[in-house]
């Protein structure tokens, strides 16, 4: 037997053990009605509500950020009888967690949202609504769930995990937000409820790559060589994908061969060989093999053509004074002939050599430690470039456009990146809407360029809109103030921030840039072309005994291209029309991007 005392010591230990951990029941939504709820009964404690049950039509706020699907007034559908249950509110769910359910269609995800309550005003806590929204979409999904009107919790228990029911028929590969917000909501409700966006199951992921037209490359790549020739079998894409021909590519030795493929299936549905044509006997090629369709991912190999054996010298060396005099001869010019060139070249380059003005921060923060000295930068057609979208603002002129456009030319051209730019995509734009290709290309590109023109900050990007104004439903708004969030995101889980950056050319101002984007690394063009330079190639411009040369990329010697010429002359052009146009109080209007 334990002493009383002991006895009653562990009993308070155990209660104050219950209570510091609370109650982490695992609630499920019942399904129940409005009415039950209302009267009470112990067996609706937690339950999904219709739209049946809740028959009313509140004034839609016009910046609400949910659209259609708005938080519910809690007097409209439980204070007729008994008012006082609406007079608190709860603050802001948390905890907010995805769960991806399986289900057996192949084309759509289902998942269910689960949160804890806060225990801030968790008293009065009366029900929960959650809404899902596609990013750069316009349909939200709501559901609403209410407690029991003589449930009454306490702040023990919002360790609880509440659940919502399933949003079904959700698109692969897609950006959602998710929103829960505790109910009732007070009239200024924009900081009592919290979200998370998250993306679905790529099909890959849910069905397997040989299941995925889209993703389909091939795997099994196999290359062998006999005596001139190279072969290189590959294994076919599924039938039902319905893909009838191929290509490959390959580059060495400054070339690119192309070969197109069309098999013959008669002959083997599986797999195909074919044989690479013009190809140099001891030189190293980089190829890429994948269906002749539009975007299809690539599956890259290396070709080694090595010397046949027809190709070896069959004559033997006799060794005789001439012969050891001529070698001797010759590999001593040959020596002479490089040292000359050696010393010609180092002083060539310190005559060629411009010295850029750098802001130290920048240099800083792209400082590549791990660059040694005497080490160089290579850059060649092998490595996959860096996937830059630029936006703009139209409104700024057919000028500023014209100079977006040069640069975006020069920049894909002579600075090995890989631009994306909606004046490029207007199919693309014209099938998915432009808010949709932006967000799509903002998620798949390495960096995003917003250029700023002189027009942009007095078209409303510093969001100073008045209350009164009607919803703006406005592409470039809406970029600016994602990108925005992002920056914000990021820099709060110190994350990096390196993805985009800001420019304006030398007709604008840093005035011009949004409030939005503080966070973002800034460039004044073409002043600045090496520090962009830089930032997509992830290299240090300088340090002790090392300095980064880039062939016609500085504010002197860009124009000398041309494609830098036409980026000099539009920039004059958009100067010289800038200087005629009326003062910013004259115009009117907001910026889109095209």
């Amino acid at each position: 037997m334990w002493p009383p005392t002991l006895t009653l010591d562990l009993l308070l230990l155990v209660s104050l053990s219950l209570g510091a951990h609370g109650d982490r029941t695992s609630c499920r939504p019942q399904r129940c009605t409005l009415e039950c709820i209302r009267r009470g009964d112990p067996r609706c404690e937690y339950c999904r509500i219709s739209a049946d049950d809740v028959q009313i039509s509140p004034r839609i706020p016009s910046s609400s950020p949910f659209g259609s699907c708005i938080p519910w007034p809690c007097h409209s559908f439980l204070g007729q009888d008994t008012p006082e249950v609406c007079q608190h509110y709860v603050k802001a769910p948390r905890n907010i967690h995805i769960e991806v359910e399986a289900n057996k269609d192949p084309t759509y995800d289902t998942i269910t949202v689960s949160w804890n309550p806060s225990q801030y005003g968790i008293a009065f806590l009366r029900g929960f609504q959650v809404t899902l929204q596609a990013l750069g979409g316009s349909q939200v999904s709501c559901q609403l769930f209410l407690l029991g009107s003589n449930l009454s919790l306490t702040p023990a228990q919002a360790q609880r995990v509440y659940h919502s029911d399933p949003f079904t028929h959700l698109s692969l590969d897609t950006k959602y937000v998710v929103t829960v917000m505790a109910l009732p909501i007070p009239e200024q409700w924009d900081q009592f409820y919290d979200k998370k966006s998250f993306f679905t199951q790529t099909c890959p992921e849910k069905n397997g790559l040989e299941e995925c037209k889209k993703d389909w490359y091939p795997r099994y790549v196999e290359v062998h060589q006999e005596n001139q020739d190279v072969y290189v079998t590959f294994n076919l894409a599924p039938e039902h994908f319905e893909v009838h021909q191929y290509f490959s590519s390959c580059f060495g030795g400054g070339l690119r061969n192309y070969t197109s493929i069309k098999p013959d299936f008669s002959l083997n549905k599986t797999h195909h060989t074919y044989r690479l044509q013009n190809l140099r006997a001891g030189t190293n090629y980089t190829c890429e093999i994948a269906a002749d369709v539009v975007d299809a991912v690539r599956k890259t190999f290396v070709v080694e053509v090595k010397h046949s054996s027809e190709e070896l010298p069959t004559a033997k060396f006799t060794e005789s004074p001439s012969l050891v005099v001529l070698l001797s001869v010759g590999i001593l010019l040959v020596v002479t002939a490089v040292l000359t060139f050696t010393v010609l070249y180092k002083k060539r380059l310190k005559k060629k050599k411009v010295q850029t003005k750098m802001r130290p921060e920048i240099i800083e923060q792209y400082y590549d430690k791990k660059l040694g000295e005497g080490q160089c930068v290579l850059l060649d057609k092998t490595t996959r470039p860096p996937r830059l979208l630029i936006c703009y603002s139209s409104n700024d002129g057919p000028a500023h456009v014209s100079v977006v456009l040069q640069l975006a030319a020069f920049l894909q051209k002579h600075m090995a990146t890989q631009v994306y730019l909606d004046l490029w995509e207007a199919l693309s734009i014209m099938e998915e809407g432009s808010m949709g290709w932006h967000c799509r290309r903002m998620k798949e590109c390495d960096f995003v360029l917003v250029i700023c023109g002189h027009l942009w900050s007095s078209r409303g990007l510093h969001q100073n809109q008045s209350e009164d104004e009607e919803p703006l439903e406005n592409t470039a708004l809406a970029t600016v103030s994602m990108i925005g969030e992002e920056l914000c995101r990021a820099k709060a889980l110190g994350q990096d921030l390196s993805k985009y950056m800001v420019a304006i050319f030398e007709y604008s101002q840093e005035s011009d840039i949004p409030a939005a984007l503080g966070l973002a690394s800034r460039y004044t063009l073409t002043r600045d072309l090496p520090l962009l330079f830089s930032h997509l190639h992830g290299v240090a411009l300088q340090k002790p005994g090392v300095y980064l040369q880039v062939e016609n990329i500085s504010e002197s010697g860009y124009c000398k291209l041309p494609a830098g010429a036409a980026l000099q002359l539009a920039i004059q052009e958009a100067k010289a029309q800038i200087s005629m146009e009326p003062t910013e109080e004259e115009h009117v209007g907001i910026p889109i991007i095209s």
